[in-house]
């Protein structure tokens, strides 16, 4: 399976590090590809050193302005022009979805690709990574969105939230 992960290009501490490794690693031993921003940096080299590790491949989209930073040895290497454009990129190459943790970019990405299913756009599985409670917050508000009726969906049907990665590939593998 092509996982497509979105998540931050960020050094972050042990907290956050730790499930990205994990997560690296169940992708890599089950064998499935990783499909993501391709960058050599933060969270986003963690977890495509860990699917490395494991004999999981690595297909990257970077975009122009971060070319830089791109990671040389992966196994495909797409360059955007823009971020809009590395976005859909990022979710035709991917069978699944999983956001892990990140900032404005990494909510924008998952705005985007829960806004685009809802209206028919995709009907790729998606998962919320919520690594120590990072997305209780939003959960709470996609939550209040469903019950004041701002969703034509249930949230079940839009979003999975998974405590660890062994829960979201697990669900992941459910839906094939």
């Amino acid at each position: 399976m092509n996982v497509g992960v979105f998540l931050s290009a960020a050094d972050l501490g042990e907290e956050y590090t730790a499930p990205a490794k994990e997560f690296g690693r169940l992708l890599g031993e089950g064998g499935h590809t990783l499909v993501w921003g391709g960058s050599e940096a933060g969270l986003m080299k963690v977890v495509a050193d860990a699917v490395q590790e494991a004999g999981g491949r690595l297909v990257g989209v970077s975009v122009e302005f971060l070319h830089q930073l791109a990671r040389a040895n992966a196994d495909e290497m797409v360059v955007a022009r823009d971020l809009a454009h590395r976005k859909a990129e990022l979710l035709a190459r991917s069978d699944a979805i999983v956001i892990m943790v990140g900032g404005t970019g990494t909510l924008d990405e998952a705005t985007e690709i829960l806004e685009l299913k809802k209206h028919g756009m995709h009907r790729k599985p998606v998962v919320l990574l919520n690594s120590g409670g990072f997305y209780d917050g939003l959960e709470q508000q996609l939550r209040r969105m469903e019950s004041d009726g701002f969703l034509p969906l249930p949230l079940d049907e839009l979003v999975h939230f998974a405590s660890d990665g062994a829960a979201a590939l697990a669900y992941l593998g459910e839906q094939e």
